[in-house]
């Protein structure tokens, strides 16, 4: 089919994209150890500037919640915004466009990474059946320590912060991570959360973490510039929730009042635990922009724009090993595959070493 509408105009809040071919965030663990961005953090990213939006990838809001081995980085010291400065540089002057996604990693963090730090999370319930990468090895998560309800609006704070560095480091916008099994997706799911009070029972209390750090936010940006994902169905990091439609619901519903930029929805799960049709809903509740996430194909994704359904769709997959993707999908060219091998690791390798297509 005719990959046509992938290609034409759109906007999301305030931005103004060429095409409809997003990057996801993708973690790559390319950052120094002080979670600094780094040179070829610039290179890898300003490849990609064709896409119609780059969202940068995970980037920790508060100092002590590493999650990736320790590489990932951050954007709450002068160093990394000076840092994500260059790439945001590199990245415009090739005609692009940047957000950085604002991440607090919770439970899936790890003392080994942290200084010691004990993790923390809505409740005391780790990551069972997997293990992380420290600086010791392979260790399996740890029992995280329960937030007091008089600790959140540091978390929020904390979010505000980032946003105003985020601003500072010259990006377009932000998108708040509300997805994976990181802290506030934490809080939003039943399967994480088990605490009483104001952040837990509830749906509406659940999901409270989240908006307000998404206010918080939209105090910085303007609700036009602002993302925010999420993934009511992925199991990753052992999550669930008893009814991924409803939560699906009632977050597109409060984000919709809110007139963020655009929704950013992961359809399905990874290890296909739970299933459920979470697109109808989010459609229905949120007005504005929705972005797709997951598996869709260029063929899927112009469907699904020329049908209403989709602005447009973020690639995560392909664009590790397509530096060029859109520019293949508009030509009809084969697709890598990436490099499962070096995902995760330093260097080059597998980074910013990808060919682009031949004319």
């Amino acid at each position: 089919m005719s990959h046509d509408p992938l290609f034409t105009p759109v906007k999301l809040g305030a931005l103004a994209l060429p095409n409809r071919i997003l990057m996801a965030p993708l973690t790559r663990c390319r950052a120094d150890a002080q979670h600094v961005p780094t040179e070829i953090m610039a290179e890898y990213y300003a490849q990609r500037a064709s896409a119609g939006l780059l969202i940068a990838e995970a980037t920790m809001v508060i100092e002590g919640n590493s999650a990736f081995g320790g590489r990932e980085p951050g954007i709450h010291s002068p160093a990394q915004v000076a840092g994500w400065k260059k790439i945001t540089d590199a990245v415009h002057a090739k005609g692009g466009r940047i957000l950085l996604q604002l991440w607090h990693g919770g439970r899936a963090c790890h003392s080994l990474l942290n200084n010691g730090a004990q993790p923390v999370a809505p409740s005391p319930l780790r990551i069972e059946n997997d293990e992380t990468h420290t600086p010791q090895g392979k260790k399996p998560y740890e029992i995280p320590r329960e937030l007091r309800d008089d600790e959140l609006p540091g978390i929020v704070a904390g979010f505000r912060h980032a946003a105003v560095n985020a601003k500072a480091a010259g990006f377009d916008g932000v998108e708040v991570h509300g997805a994976n099994g990181y802290l506030l997706d934490e809080f939003l799911r039943s399967g994480s959360n088990r605490r009483s009070g104001p952040y837990g029972g509830t749906l509406a209390n659940r999901a409270r973490l989240l908006l307000e750090v998404t206010d918080a936010v939209i105090s910085v940006w303007g609700a036009d510039h602002v993302g925010v994902r999420i993934s009511p169905l992925n199991s990753y990091n052992f999550m669930q929730d008893e009814d991924p439609v409803a939560l699906t619901t009632y977050v597109a519903t409060e984000l919709n009042r809110r007139g963020i930029a655009y929704l950013h929805l992961m359809r399905g799960d990874f290890f296909g635990v739970q299933k459920a049709d979470v697109v109808t809903p989010a459609r229905q509740a949120f007005h504005g922009a929705l972005v797709g996430n997951m598996g869709y194909s260029p063929d899927e994704a112009a469907a699904a724009i020329t049908a209403g359904t989709l602005a447009a769709v973020a690639f995560g997959h392909h664009y590790v090993s397509n530096p060029d993707l859109v520019d293949r999908v508009r030509r009809g060219a084969a697709l890598v595959e990436p490099d499962g091998s070096t995902l995760y690791s330093p260097g080059a390798r597998g980074y910013t070493d990808y060919p682009v297509h031949a004319a």
